[in-house]
């Protein structure tokens, strides 16, 4: 459906008719010696300068301008395009052949749903990589292919500082997850085990701190958890059995980090007709914004040299 603000370009008429208005520069007074001459209207014609003309064409540049902004301008200029999601594996990404174009989010039909309308008529569309499946299944005016591969989900950090008296027992906790844990207390990390009462070494950096002493973070005294300089503070104690351990991983692993979304299956959507577009905010609209505001600058430029 054509947007109705395009009806906007028939503003186009008013700067022209505006400029070609005749304006009385000079007021005319009669002379006396021309008393008896037969009276006639002084007859005045419009003489263009350039700044007018280049005046009259940025005035109606800017109103094309406004009228393509608030119309949503939308070229259909994309082909068979091949999208692939962050992530994915560059490699086998290659061999999917095709032009292909990195998205910028790993939201992959949210990104499409905003900008489907840059792809042509007929223009077949294929998503490759960890798609993320949607709640609701989308619709779209093109056939649009998903070829699924589940990226490597790397661990959120492979050393974790142990600094406790008990060390053996702290050990048991991650003895069945393959992570690295030693005692040097510097460095960065993905968790410190701090059980004993003395401060931490400020060179010792991690987002999360177990803490199974309480006495050197201040933090913790109002309760369980919190927040400090240091990073998430957790109130714990060393899991007496291998299963109460795994247990206790996979909580703070649910808990700490967010959740991982499901991977959409290997499927062929069917172009759906009656589908209406979403507000797009792409290039044109943000290239159009720049237009915008060069044309009202040269346009308060011009202004200002006419009147000289």
């Amino acid at each position: 459906m054509i947007s109705l603000w395009w009806l906007g370009l028939a503003l186009l008429a008013f700067p022209v008719w505006w400029h070609r208005q005749r304006r009385e520069r000079v007021s005319a007074k009669p002379l006396a010696t021309a008393r008896f001459l037969p009276r006639t209207d002084p007859q005045q014609q419009r003489v263009w300068r350039w700044v007018d003309r280049a005046l009259l064409l940025v005035r109606c540049l800017l109103l094309a301008a406004v009228v393509a902004w608030l119309a949503d301008l939308v070229i259909p200029w994309r082909g068979s395009t091949v999208l692939v999601v962050p992530g994915t594996d560059n490699a086998w990404a290659r061999q999917q052949g095709g032009e292909q174009l990195m998205l910028p989010t790993a939201d992959a039909f949210g990104w499409l749903a905003l900008h489907e309308r840059e792809f042509q008529d007929g223009a077949r569309l294929t998503i490759i990589g960890d798609v993320a499946m949607p709640a609701v299944k989308p619709r779209f005016s093109h056939v649009v292919e998903v070829r699924s591969r589940i990226a490597p989900r790397p661990q959120p950090g492979q050393r974790i500082v142990v600094v406790s008296k008990r060390a053996a027992q702290w050990q048991a906790l991650f003895a069945a997850t393959g992570y690295r844990h030693d005692a040097e207390q510097s460095g960065k990390a993905a968790l410190v085990v701090w059980d004993v009462p003395e401060a931490p070494p400020a060179g010792l950096q991690a987002p999360l701190w177990w803490v199974g002493d309480a006495t050197a973070f201040p933090e913790l005294a109002a309760g369980r958890h919190a927040n400090s300089a240091r990073g998430r503070l957790w109130t714990m104690k060393p899991a007496a059995t291998v299963e109460e351990a795994r247990t206790q991983f996979e909580t703070w692993q649910q808990l700490h980090y967010p959740p991982v979304p499901y991977t959409t299956a290997p499927i062929t959507l069917a172009a759906a007709s009656g589908v209406s577009p979403r507000d797009a905010s792409g290039a044109l609209r943000y290239l159009l914004t720049i237009a915008l505001i060069a044309l009202f600058a040269l346009e308060r430029t011009l202004t200002h040299a006419r009147r000289r």
